[in-house]
């Protein structure tokens, strides 16, 4: 049986950056940028791109990449990943987004041990502190609330939890990576399963989760993960990487 697998969702549609995976200002597609970030995490035993769409699956086909058609009715991109599931004999599949070109091969390797030391735990996934006053308001960095054992009691985009102190920013403040190690069990039951109204009040899915009764275990780590959501996002991670393919 496979250990663990990770499923990259990739659709072409993005409201914000139109054809996002297809993009290759750096001289490679973004979404082979994840594929091979990914392919470095050690403990997998395969790496997927799920898409509906043929010129990202002709894309990653052209960098050797393994890529699974999925049906354009999915609402999700978690949704897309448990597509997959379905077709796998995996402990363990992983839904890392198809816009996490700089997410880091040793968190990814961490979520898998979460998982094997916190048996209670059907989902793991990532964060990160938060320091900026700037980020902790901002309503599209999503924030999590830990537990004393370090599982999540709540994400919300309002900044939680509230400094009643004055602080700009309270010590527990962590920002959510927007990553899930699910043991298959749990994927296959939560895409099955309708939203629940707190998610559909804040628009995060993983309210569905805690909103069900599962544990989702968090480990905090000290990179922060930047997706790629907008021309601007896309722009300074071009920057970024030529600073460091050129050695700067």
């Amino acid at each position: 049986m496979t250990r663990a697998v990770l499923v990259l969702p990739a659709r072409y549609g993005s409201t914000r950056l139109p054809a996002k995976p297809l993009l290759a200002e750096t001289g490679k597609y973004l979404i082979q940028h994840v594929y091979e970030r990914a392919a470095a995490a050690r403990g997998y035993d395969r790496v997927i791109v799920a898409t509906d769409d043929e010129r990202i699956a002709s894309a990653v086909r052209s960098f050797g990449g393994e890529v699974r058609m999925t049906s354009p009715d999915c609402p999700s991109g978690t949704d897309r990943v448990a597509e997959v599931a379905r077709g796998l004999a995996a402990d363990v599949v992983v839904n890392l987004q198809g816009d996490e070109p700089e997410m880091d091969p040793e968190a990814l390797a961490r979520l898998l041990e979460v998982l094997d030391e916190d048996r209670r735990a059907a989902v793991a996934t990532l964060a990160c502190p938060i320091r900026d006053a700037a980020v902790f308001a901002n309503p599209a960095a999503v924030k999590v609330v830990l537990d004393e054992t370090g599982g999540a009691l709540y994400f919300s985009r309002a900044p939680v939890p509230h400094p009643r102190d004055g602080a700009s920013v309270p010590p527990l403040a962590k920002k959510h990576l927007g990553v899930y190690a699910f043991r298959r069990d749990a994927l296959l039951e939560f895409a099955a399963t309708p939203p629940t109204r707190l998610e559909e009040t804040e628009k995060l899915e993983q309210l569905r989760l805690i909103g069900t009764g599962r544990r989702i275990a968090v480990e905090v780590v000290d990179f922060d993960a930047t997706g790629i959501d907008t021309p601007g996002d896309y722009r300074r991670f071009v920057e970024r990487w030529k600073s460091v393919a050129s050695g700067q």
